[in-house]
């Protein structure tokens, strides 16, 4: 079981940057795939990046590549993203997964999911 928890969600405005984080429980973090997924409002939920469990291998939407950057800490059980740039289009509730796939790029390949935390992006 892993519990996960977000944090360093909030309003900015376009062109700003935010970082967000989670933290987990559970002794086995370093085990899963790491990723951050997003939905707006109305829209399905959608991959945004992750950081595989070993190997440190990452990966990114194309809609965020060359702005956002995953990093992940096993020995405090945490994983972040830092968004640069920040558009409006970004505006969406962020969650954090746990995966035991390598590549967590769907939904229906997360194990875990946090409560999620709010990013609105005004323009």
């Amino acid at each position: 079981q892993v519990q996960l928890v977000e944090s360093g969600g909030g309003l900015v405005q376009a062109g700003g940057s935010l970082r967000l984080s989670c933290s987990a429980s559970g002794r086995t973090f370093s085990s899963y795939t790491m990723a951050w997924f997003r939905q707006a409002p109305g829209k399905a939920r959608e991959f945004v990046s992750y950081f595989g469990a070993s190997g440190g291998s990452t990966a990114y939407a194309s809609s965020v590549k060359g702005r956002f950057t995953i990093s992940r800490d096993n020995a405090k059980n945490t994983v972040s993203l830092q968004m640069n740039s920040l558009k409006p289009e970004d505006t969406a509730v962020y969650y954090c997964a746990a995966s035991l796939s390598l590549a967590a790029t769907a939904p229906l390949l997360v194990n875990y999911w946090g409560q999620g935390t709010q990013v609105t992006v005004s323009s």
